[in-house]
């Protein structure tokens, strides 16, 4: 869910808004008066977005981490463990 809110009240109320976000994972919107919005999230989210963001840029990574996730979702195969894990990435 997302919170909106003006600047002002933002302003006073900063030190809830921050746990919200941090806590619950709350997206807030910051809207200010003939300005452009402003969004704040948890620092680990905005980390996150960025490496599935990185991940996702190369069109060759993207189509095989989503045609992994999509085998994943159907449990088309067996999960490793860790050993054949390793052996099937030459690890050992």
């Amino acid at each position: 869910m997302t919170i909106q809110t003006n600047y002002t009240q933002a302003r006073d109320g900063l030190a809830k808004l921050m746990d919200q976000v941090t806590q619950n994972r709350e997206v807030v919107v910051i809207q200010r008066r003939g300005e452009e919005e402003v969004a704040m999230i948890a620092a680990s989210e905005l980390e996150s977005l960025m490496e599935t963001a990185y991940l996702l840029r190369s069109p060759a990574n993207a189509e095989r981490l989503l045609s992994a996730l999509g085998r994943a979702l159907k449990n088309e195969t067996q999960p490793l463990t860790v050993d054949a894990l390793r052996r099937e990435v030459d690890l050992e």
